[in-house]
């Protein structure tokens, strides 16, 4: 699903990630832990193609896809069709609906709006939110919020979610219940989730934890 080869990335003269490779198989859910500046969403931007390494003999495939061969166009295309992005802060768009947020990335993406819709308002009633499909995120909770998020990720059917802190900004409870979304999602939809998490218990609950320190995965 996922091949990296020695990623680096630099920032003037200080070096963020140092030659960091791994390879995720389709439906794992896998945690990426480790200190703060040890290079987690940094990794992550890379692999979600929001930016390109420093070096230029690295790989990068997901799904079989070259990803180092395109230019930014379409790089921008297949993110938006393969990838699914949570934050840790929702980032919704506040003059919107939840069914609009959700549907802006098929819209993007070419679907017609009632199409687009449809699968909006789908996503959103399997995530427990049918008497919220008109509210803006000003009437929503955090939780609320952050679910409305999951499945804008998901509206696309993209070959792989991808995390960063998602349960940051959530309380206790909210954040056991994004949690037991997730599996319950890879279980349903078989995508794949690479998640930077400081929390212990979603790490603990992942296929695989890998651990950061120093811009390197520590074996």
């Amino acid at each position: 699903m996922i091949k990296a080869e020695n990623l680096h990335k630099k920032y003037g003269d200080l070096e963020v990630l140092k030659g960091v490779s791994l390879h995720i198989k389709k439906g794992e859910v896998v945690s990426i832990v480790g200190p703060s500046g040890a290079g987690k969403t940094t990794l992550l931007q890379l692999i979600g193609t929001l930016d390109r390494p420093t070096n230029q003999d690295y790989q990068l495939q997901i799904n079989n896809t070259d990803l180092k061969k395109m230019n930014d166009k379409d790089l921008s295309k297949f993110r938006n069709k393969q990838i699914g992005f949570i934050f840790q802060f929702h980032q919704l768009l506040p003059e919107f609906t939840a069914v609009e947020n959700v549907a802006i990335p098929a819209y993007i993406a070419g679907m017609s709006k009632e199409k687009a819709d449809a699968k909006a308002t789908e996503l959103l009633q399997l995530l427990g939110l049918s008497d919220r499909l008109h509210h803006k995120p000003a009437k929503l909770s955090g939780g609320e919020q952050q679910r409305v998020a999951v499945a804008r990720a998901l509206v696309n059917n993209p070959a792989v979610i991808m995390a960063d802190e998602p349960s940051g900004n959530l309380d206790s409870e909210n954040a056991k219940q994004l949690h037991k979304l997730f599996f319950d999602l890879r279980d349903r939809f078989n995508q794949t989730f690479v998640i930077v998490t400081h929390n212990e218990e979603l790490a603990g609950m992942s296929d695989r934890k890998l651990v950061m320190r120093d811009g390197v995965i520590l074996d």
